[in-house]
């Protein structure tokens, strides 16, 4: 009892609820252009090939690494007296508040140039936003408080995606899109106020200002340099390009799964979301606690396992045929095991940073972590399920996660898990 409930005041520490606002205007950008933009243009009639065209506004999410040197490196003129971290807060913060009122006004109905313009436009803020947020919180929040902090973003990107994005549809009903857009563009203001309340993060780092363009050339690429230049980068990047490509190939390819087991649209509503929405706050939530009670080596070990072994419940789905129980089980299941991961990898993540570079260098990891996934799905996932079958693929996506877990398993017992880490996740660092 004693050891929950310590457990949990942690999660009450001014670093983590910080987190948890900074979450919420990180996901809401994320809803805009999603979700809530799909539904817009779709009730304005327009075609499906224009309206699936609009997701190539999330490639900015993908490529925010190109830029976030300049997040880092560049002190911003008169703000800039309040700390590099809170500086860009605040201005970028404006600039996505800017970019939603924009899209909001944009008409769909008169021009939709100007409507993919301004989805664009807030993409590449969202991005930007997220590339200061992450920095932000790793360098705010101590080396203990990574998992947690990390638990705290995760429920706060929920919430704000998920609020704004009902709260855009109701006010669409009654007060029209544009009304919705400028109101939803209020999302932004967690984050930079907790700029204003929380101040610069006391762990922010300094990079050495570069003189000249030689100079500045370096300092783009001393983020990578560095992280190449520590013991076992090779290992460690090879470990966070593959560690979850069994996860993404299983989970892009579920809808098509509940479609073809006939699954009913009111049952994936209920089981897909419901379920599933409910076992992955709880998975955040014991992620959190394991990262605080067993550390980051154990945790993120058992949660590498975990999330392996998920897939093949949906094999056991596909080989039962339509059960609404064995939905439910497999979706939790998996749903609790993401959960877990989402919190005890992406603490790991933010641990490998060097609060020099902390902007940039988590840009960077996080693109790779889910880019392998994702090109995999795109260009194999299909043919392997025609010619195998799901239960067949979904084992295979079993095996294709194996490889991280060993390779991590290799990393702590060669010492490389610790001696990768950055000074983000070390005390005094």
């Amino acid at each position: 009892m004693n050891t929950t409930s310590s457990g949990a005041r942690v999660y009450l520490e001014p670093g983590p609820l910080a987190a948890l606002f900074l979450g919420i205007s990180s996901g809401f950008t994320f809803s805009m252009i999603g979700a809530t933009l799909t539904t817009r243009l779709a009730q304005h009639g327009i075609t499906k090939s224009a309206v699936t065209a609009f997701a190539l506004t999330f490639l900015a999410y993908n490529f925010k690494f190109l830029w976030a040197p300049i997040v880092d490196n560049v002190r911003l003129p008169i703000i800039g007296r309040f700390g590099q971290r809170r500086s860009w807060l605040w201005l970028v913060g404006v600039l996505v508040m800017g970019a939603v009122v924009f899209l909001g006004v944009a008409d769909p109905a008169t021009t939709l140039f100007h409507v993919a313009v301004a989805a664009i436009i807030v993409g590449i803020a969202g991005a930007t936003f997220d590339i200061i947020i992450d920095a932000y919180r790793i360098e705010l929040l101590e080396p203990r408080q990574l998992g947690v902090g990390s638990g705290m973003s995760q429920y706060g990107w929920r919430i704000g995606s998920a609020a704004s994005g009902g709260l855009a549809l109701v006010l669409a009903a009654h007060v029209g899109w544009e009304a919705a857009y400028i109101a939803c563009a209020l999302f932004a203001l967690p984050a930079m106020l907790v700029g204003v309340f929380m101040g610069e993060p006391q762990r922010h780092r300094e990079p050495a200002k570069p003189h000249g363009l030689g100079e500045a050339i370096v300092a783009y690429f001393s983020p990578l340099t560095e992280f190449m230049r520590r013991e076992g980068a090779v290992v460690v990047l090879l470990f966070v390009l593959i560690h979850k490509i069994g996860d993404t190939l299983a989970n892009l390819t579920l809808r098509l799964l509940f479609n073809d087991l006939g699954f009913t649209n009111a049952e994936i509503a209920f089981y897909d979301v419901g379920v599933g929405f409910v076992a992955l706050l709880i998975g955040i939530f014991v992620g959190g606690v394991m990262y605080e009670r067993l550390g980051m080596k154990r945790s993120v070990l058992i949660s590498l396992v975990l999330m392996a072994v998920s897939n093949l419940s949906f094999a056991a789905l596909a080989a039962a045929g339509h059960t609404n129980i064995g939905m439910a089980a497999a979706v939790g299941f998996e749903n609790f095991a993401s959960g877990i991961g989402g919190v005890t990898v992406v603490a790991y993540l933010s641990a490998l940073c060097n609060l020099r570079f902390t902007a940039t260098q988590y840009a960077l990891l996080s693109a790779l972590a889910s880019i392998a996934g994702r090109f995999l799905t795109a260009t194999t996932a299909g043919a392997v399920i025609t010619s195998m079958g799901y239960v067949n693929f979904y084992v295979v996506t079993t095996v294709v996660a194996l490889p991280g877990v060993f390779l991590f398993w290799y990393m702590i017992r060669s010492g490389l898990a610790d001696l990768s880490i950055g000074s983000a996740g070390k005390e005094g660092g």
